[in-house]
């Protein structure tokens, strides 16, 4: 891996690091636009304050933006989810594996 893209990966994993941002993205994987309180709702557990401070930092990302309808993915977000689809599959086969070690 070359260094810009080192450097690419490193920035996207910061952003999708910050508390609640991939929840905020993965609650509108299913491109349909959200009201803030519906996405509130949505994400869970998430104080108006954060969902405020992810939705301006995907926003700046080009990840989300603000339609009639309310919040909704963007191309890239879309392309972004469309990738992290195989954690969905990943996430349930590391589960039952975890299940069947702790029996």
């Amino acid at each position: 891996m070359s260094a810009k893209e080192t450097v690419a990966v490193g920035q996207l994993l910061g952003l999708l690091e910050s508390r609640y941002a991939i929840r905020v993205l993965w609650a509108l994987r299913d491109g349909h636009a959200q009201t803030f309180r519906l996405l509130q709702d949505s994400v869970g557990g998430i104080t108006p304050n954060t969902l405020n401070t992810r939705i301006k930092e995907l926003r700046e990302a080009g990840l989300l933006t603000h339609g009639s309808d309310g919040y909704i993915v963007t191309p890239t977000g879309a392309d972004l989810l469309k990738r992290l689809g195989d954690l969905q599959a990943f996430a349930v086969k590391w589960s039952t594996s975890l299940a069947k070690k702790a029996k």
